[in-house]
């Protein structure tokens, strides 16, 4: 893919990177979430709103199955009990809800807006917040320069990788601005490393 030959050769400036790279490089990809249907793609992200990998593998299984060609309005009208059921919560359920009703009405383009617009416009749907909002620009867009601050694995990523304990805002700006234009597969680097637990030591 050529994004990662790219992304690769800047990334490789920074020796922890190229280490990750070296390692992990061809594990990594963007397209394991890929999903057209923009208000399934968001509902899957809300369900994997602190809760663990793997439990979320299984309920938006189970989710999938539900709605499975159902129509915005028939999903609107699943029994929220019903919902609770396959391991999502009533408050993640409101909130899978406000977005089927938002995509019934929206004429926003997400594929021609910028990264900022996207965040801005869906930030105003009751229950997406930035964390959800930049999940959607890294793996239903495909936005190639995307970090995530508020993603605790990542934030765990750089302090082991880097060896900082504590790591402060103009720390972690100055880190990753040197990543840019390819912040989003440094992202996919640092969540491979967490998810393989292969670390960057001084001694490699």
């Amino acid at each position: 893919m050529q994004l990662f030959k790219e992304s690769f050769k800047h990334l490789e400036k920074d020796p922890i990177m190229k280490f990750l790279i070296q390692k992990l490089g061809k594990e990594i990809t963007l397209h394991d979430r890929t999903e057209k249907d923009l208000a399934k793609a968001i509902s899957q992200l809300i369900i994997e709103q602190q809760v663990s990998f793997k439990a979320a593998i299984t309920i938006k299984k189970r989710f999938n199955k539900l709605i499975n060609k159902l129509s915005y309005n028939d999903i609107l009208l699943i029994k929220d009990e019903k919902l609770k059921s396959i391991g999502i919560s009533y408050r993640k359920v409101e909130y899978i809800k406000n977005v089927y009703s938002y995509f019934l009405k929206t004429k926003f383009d997400f594929f021609s807006e910028n990264s900022e617009s996207v965040v801005k416009e869906l930030t105003k749907i009751k229950g997406i917040g930035k964390w959800t909002s930049e999940m959607f620009l890294i793996f239903i867009l495909f936005k190639q320069d995307v970090f995530s601050k508020g993603d605790l694995a990542l934030i765990n990523s750089i302090k082991i990788n880097y060896n900082i304990s504590e790591l402060n805002e103009p720390e972690l700006n100055k880190l990753i601005d040197k990543w840019s234009p390819f912040k989003t597969i440094a992202s996919l680097l640092l969540w491979k490393s967490i998810e393989e637990r292969i670390f960057f030591k001084k001694t490699n």
